[in-house]
């Protein structure tokens, strides 16, 4: 893949991570990206999801803590705001 659209892309979800949680550490991108994915194919293609959550059960449950993080931090995120 090209460097510069690496870079780019990198930029996109480094901004979407800040104005999803108010974080951008590499940490935090990391899941934001297996976030949005994983909703992205549970929605587009929740046969193939379902088939992954019953083949990795293990993997279903972090998957679950994952997107409870997510979802606590954007709370957190937006009443701050306000």
């Amino acid at each position: 893949m090209e460097e510069e659209f690496s870079r780019q892309f990198d930029a996109l979800i480094e901004k979407y991570s800040e104005l999803l949680v108010g974080k951008t550490d590499t940490e935090i991108m990391e899941k934001v990206k297996m976030w949005a994915l994983y909703t992205h194919i549970a929605k587009s293609m929740p046969a193939l999801a379902k088939h992954w959550n019953g083949l990795y059960p293990e993997a279903k449950e972090n998957m679950k803590i994952l997107i409870g993080e997510i979802k606590e931090l954007n709370e957190q995120h937006r009443s701050s705001k306000a």
